[in-house]
């Protein structure tokens, strides 16, 4: 599937082309990686079972808690993107929680990686992203990779939902295709974020409600968004991606020409293997 309206391409996206996945597969089946292919997401169903979650989910609660009191601190009740009532962001629970570093290396998840990443994978990013009910709010349109440019550009997030997630209370929304095309440009706009697409370019998006256990898979290229949380409930997901092992971050001002500088993504306590030559690395 190609887009029909023209984008805008990041300034150091040159000459990308997307790469189909081939070969036998660990986790998915050829259908599910034959639409993450090209559409650019894959909904997983029942990926992760309830105790496990919960247990997660129990620790995520309590450092969002954390997040949520320290935004009440501030004038706004804000910081960068987040808003108390409204959206919180908590980052990097692997570092503080045994169960969710033990979820980061789970074998469903492992052989996601196996299928979408390659035989060399570590972990790059988790945050745990609570929709709240008293400022309804959306995400626009973005790339994972829009926040933080990483080559290779495509690398893969795995939005775990520890609540249900629906239409009504802020489930990803994705506009097919665009993925094919590599990292494009966005703009900040304060104070819902990174955007790189507008409602008029994301003809045909597509929601991809998941219940609680349940995984949207999808590229860091697949421009997506979640919608306002319109329910008396939080919505809850936490948010796992991962990246090739030699994967680097691209520092500099995409304005001003090419990158400064080149910083491996090898933070020990947070970006550790899951994958080397193919065999899961133990936490």
């Amino acid at each position: 599937m190609q887009p029909t309206v023209d984008v805008e391409r990041h300034p150091w996206n040159d000459g990308f082309e997307w790469a189909d996945h081939a070969g036998s597969f660990r986790q998915l089946s050829s259908e599910q990686v034959a639409q993450f292919d090209e559409v650019g997401f894959v909904v997983v169903p029942d990926l992760i079972d309830e105790a496990t979650l919960a247990a997660v989910r129990d620790d995520l609660d309590a450092f969002e808690a954390e997040v949520d009191a320290f935004l009440q601190t501030r004038k706004d009740g804000r910081f960068s993107i987040a808003e108390s009532g409204a959206l919180t962001v908590a980052l990097h629970a692997v570092t503080r929680s045994e169960a969710a570093k033990a979820l980061s290396t789970h074998p469903s998840i492992v052989g996601i990686c196996a299928d979408l990443v390659g035989p060399d994978v570590r972990l790059y990013w988790d945050q745990a992203v609570y929709k709240k009910t008293e400022k309804p709010r959306r995400v626009p349109w973005h790339q994972d990779n829009g926040y933080t440019y990483v080559e290779p550009q495509a690398y893969l997030t795995v939005w775990l939902a520890l609540t249900d997630a629906t239409k009504d209370n802020g489930c990803p929304w994705i506009a097919p295709g665009r993925h094919r095309l590599g990292t494009l440009a966005h703009h900040y706009v304060d104070p819902l974020g990174w955007e790189c697409l507008t409602d008029g370019q994301a003809d045909g998006a597509v929601a991809a409600p998941v219940p609680a256990g349940s995984a949207v898979v999808f590229s860091s290229l697949t421009p997506h968004l979640t919608g306002s949380n319109t329910t008396a409930e939080t919505r809850k997901a936490y948010i796992l991606q991962y990246c090739p092992s030699d994967a680097q971050i691209l520092q500099g001002d995409p304005g001003d020409g090419p990158p400064t500088a080149r910083v491996p993504c090898d933070a020990p306590d947070r970006q550790y293997e899951v994958l080397r030559a193919d065999h899961p690395v133990p936490a």
